[in-house]
């Protein structure tokens, strides 16, 4: 990676005369030329500057690159973005060149590209300390520093939301193309354990891939600190297969993580996603289910009507409290890349913010539909996911098809999707015809004798409107039709 390193003081550019011994060092060695890699900081680059140019009297073949990597701020003054960690891609990718033989100045010239296609983000929770000083700033206990010196945030939430706050914040992300593959690294500032730096990775890793970035490196340790610095900075580096070898280049350097030379996105954590298009599985979802809420809010006074007279006329806002629970969940961070994931993480919303029986029934329905999309996501799988749902809610219900419940819609629109077993199948021609199943069966129950259920306390009389429930499941069902529809899947 690096042939020779020049360290000032702490926190202070180093010395001319130091800078300058080690270009004659390098080139006492018989190289045929030296780059200097620097960091955007005013006595950085003067003193490099300086050194590189006497070099060059000398005789020496020097070139010069600044790495200017801060994404903290969006209106930028004229010194530029800070140096940060994002550097040490840049020695990574330097050196790989320099081993495989390029040129001085094709070196200096590729690696100014890659590091305009770089960001950095620091949060950190408190201040360093330079020995025999005091801190260098003081935030108080629910405050952070994001952007290092860009912003002061107050927090009451966990760490990976503040990516999307402050000026400039990692809000970039956004305006990168879906597909994007790009190189994170996650480092921290001097002063977090391993476990910390994990969790940090981990939410990262889902923030992005949650708006379609392909993780293609993921690169975690203490890269460049801060001293004693509770924090972290987040470096992407936006790369393609030939950036991506020169990322993966041997080196004996020992402080380089060696991390295996495959994708990030697209491992078994993150499982293949549902045969849809129109976006990711996360962004898909996150429609779905924002569709699903607002579907459920708008019907709250009409399941209510519907439920006065066959129960306590809170179907409604049973309903509509689970709808504003997800969407409280959705705004706290993007849901889980894998089907069997949400549909778990769902269940333990609703059994927990839902309450009364259609949180069981709801919570029992999505936890035995997780299990067959661990193994696969297809069509196929999603029937199948179908079935274990409504075994589960007849088993622990005691509900069966014309009792008058929500599982009559549930089990109309299960038949149908039987044909995604079939080889050839198509996802909303099979969808459609069950959602206007599930509607028919939806509105049959008005017609029928309640068999399960505190309507089976009711006078069969006295039951002339449709189940509650079954007309909350069908409008669900739609919901979902819906939002696959408008994205052409």
């Amino acid at each position: 990676m690096l042939t020779g390193v020049i360290a000032g003081a702490v926190f202070t550019s180093p010395a001319v005369g130091s800078i300058l011994a080690a270009i004659r060092a390098v080139a006492q060695a018989g190289t045929v030329g030296t780059l200097l890699i620097v960091k955007n900081y005013t006595g950085d680059r003067l003193n490099f500057g300086l050194a590189r140019e006497q070099a060059r009297a000398e005789g020496i073949p020097v070139e010069m690159v600044v790495v200017g990597d801060d994404s903290a701020f969006t209106v930028l003054k004229k010194a530029g973005r800070r140096g940060l960690c994002g550097t040490v891609l840049i020695h990574k990718v330097a050196g790989a060149l320099a081993e495989a033989g390029v040129g001085l100045e094709e070196i200096a010239n590729r690696v100014s590209v890659v590091a305009k296609a770089m960001g950095t983000l620091g949060v950190s929770l408190s201040s360093c300390s330079v020995p025999g000083s005091r801190p260098t700033f003081e935030l108080s206990a629910d405050e952070v520093e994001l952007g290092l010196g860009a912003v002061t945030l107050s927090v009451s939430r966990p760490f990976h939301p503040l990516w999307e706050r402050g000026p400039g914040s990692l809000t970039w992300v956004s305006s990168l193309p879906t597909g994007s593959s790009v190189v994170l690294m996650v480092n921290n500032l001097g002063g977090l354990s391993y476990l910390e730096l994990g969790i940090i990775a981990d939410a990262a890793v889902r923030f992005l891939e949650g708006r379609g970035v392909k993780i293609a490196r993921a690169l975690v340790g203490t890269f460049m600190s801060a001293l004693e610095m509770p924090g972290v900075s987040l470096t992407l580096l936006l790369v393609d297969e030939p950036l991506l070898k020169l990322i993966d280049a041997e080196t004996t350097a020992a402080a380089w993580p060696n991390v295996a030379k495959v994708s990030v996105t697209g491992r078994k954590r993150s499982r293949a996603a549902p045969p849809c298009s129109g976006g990711t599985w996360p962004e898909q979802m996150v429609r779905v289910l924002e569709r699903v809420c607002t579907t459920l809010l708008g019907l709250e006074e009409q399941l209510n009507a519907l439920d006065r007279a066959a129960g306590d006329g809170d179907c409604g806002t049973t309903h509509s409290r689970a709808a504003r629970a997800i969407q409280g969940w959705l705004k706290e961070s993007p849901p889980p890349a894998s089907p069997a994931q949400l549909l778990s993480k769902l269940s333990l919303l609703l059994l927990e913010k839902m309450g009364g029986s259609s949180g069981a029934l709801y919570g029992l329905f999505l936890t035995a539909a997780a299990q067959p999309l661990k193994a696969k996501t297809d069509l196929a799988a999603w029937s199948a996911a179908m079935d274990a749902g409504l075994e589960a809610m007849q088993k622990y219900g005691k509900a069966a098809p014309g009792d008058r419940t929500m599982l009559d819609s549930l089990w109309a629109a299960g038949q149908e999707l039987q044909a995604w077993k079939s080889p050839g199948a198509n996802l909303l021609p099979v969808l459609t015809k069950a959602v206007k199943n599930a509607e028919a069966a939806a509105e049959a129950t008005k017609n029928m004798e309640a068999g399960a259920g505190r309507a089976s306390y009711i006078s069969s009389a006295r039951l002339d409107q449709p189940d509650p429930g079954a007309v909350a499941a069908a409008a669900i069902l739609r919901a979902i039709l819906e939002v696959l529809q408008s994205q052409g899947a």
